[in-house]
């Protein structure tokens, strides 16, 4: 099947969650591995992204996210097409490696 830009999509997570105590520090390192071990790339700090080939895996993903989510801080979600995605603007640095290889295009380069 062929894959569509303006069909894929990725998720972006936003979170902003506090670590003044012990307790707060376990809470963010849990959910960043979550994040992690779930397929998602981190962008920037609190930042992380994940390709998904369609809006039912979207679906499927926030409802994981709610799902880990910490009891306390900040956490968004943003839903944009990987079209939007790729037509981002850097101002300073680049694409990290994960993001060039995590996408819809089925080529990867070695």
């Amino acid at each position: 099947m062929k894959s569509s830009k303006y069909r894929d999509m990725r998720l972006l997570i936003f979170f902003d969650l506090p670590t003044k105590t012990d307790k707060h520090k376990e809470s963010y390192r849990t959910f960043r591995q979550f994040l992690i071990h779930d397929g998602y790339i981190m962008v920037q700090y609190s930042v992380y992204s994940r390709f998904c080939r369609n809006y039912a895996a979207v679906s499927k993903h926030k409802n994981r996210i709610e799902k880990h989510k910490p009891k306390e801080g900040e956490v968004r979600i943003m839903i944009i097409t990987e079209k939007q995605y790729l037509s981002m603007y850097i101002i300073n640095g680049e694409f990290t490696y994960h993001e060039k290889t995590i996408s819809a295009d089925p080529i990867i380069e070695l």
